[in-house]
């Protein structure tokens, strides 16, 4: 198979891309270890708790929404667990299951970070753009992702890690 090297352009265009997103992803830690005492990824974790029903998912389904795997999910719940933000439920239906449940002080800190959080994005991102560069940014960006879910070449979903579901009922 011969090697398909980027153009002058796609590199450049791959090296902006690779600045960006680390740039902007130590601005947005910066800003939660300042204004809440936790990186993004933490963060992150709260906000998907409160976006659902009863602000509880699973956690292979947590782990799925966050894009990590069960080990760094665990690792880092519990960490919120011991800081009172989030609490872990057994499945009782399926012991290999467990649910992670955002508390009321995790709401609280959630409700009181996200405005400087909201501001940061904005100000490092959303400010910089116009409203078709927007439009660019998510059609781009969402056509990648569906790319990327569908792509048959990529490993089965169960060999992604946070994709492995466990074969029990609780859901």
């Amino acid at each position: 198979m011969t090697t398909r090297w980027l153009t002058s352009k796609e590199q450049r265009a791959w090296r902006a891309y690779i600045a960006a997103t680390h740039l902007l992803e130590d601005a947005i830690d910066r800003q939660l270890q300042q204004d809440a005492g936790m990186p993004h990824l933490y963060y992150s974790i709260l906000a998907n708790l409160s976006e659902v029903p009863g602000r509880s998912l699973r956690m292979t389904d947590l782990a799925e929404r966050s894009k990590i795997t069960r080990s760094r999910l665990t690792y880092a719940v519990t960490r919120l667990e011991k800081d009172g933000l989030v609490r872990r439920e057994d499945c009782t239906s399926d012991k290999r299951s467990s649910f992670a449940t955002l508390t009321d002080e995790g709401m609280a800190v959630l409700e009181r970070t996200a405005p400087g959080h909201v501001e940061t994005v904005r100000s490092l991102l959303f400010d910089r753009l116009t409203p078709q560069q927007v439009e660019q940014l998510e059609d781009i960006f969402s056509g990648i992702v569906t790319a990327l879910e569908s792509d048959e070449e990529r490993p089965a979903a169960e060999d992604v890690p946070w994709r492995r579901r466990s074969s029990g009922s609780c859901s």
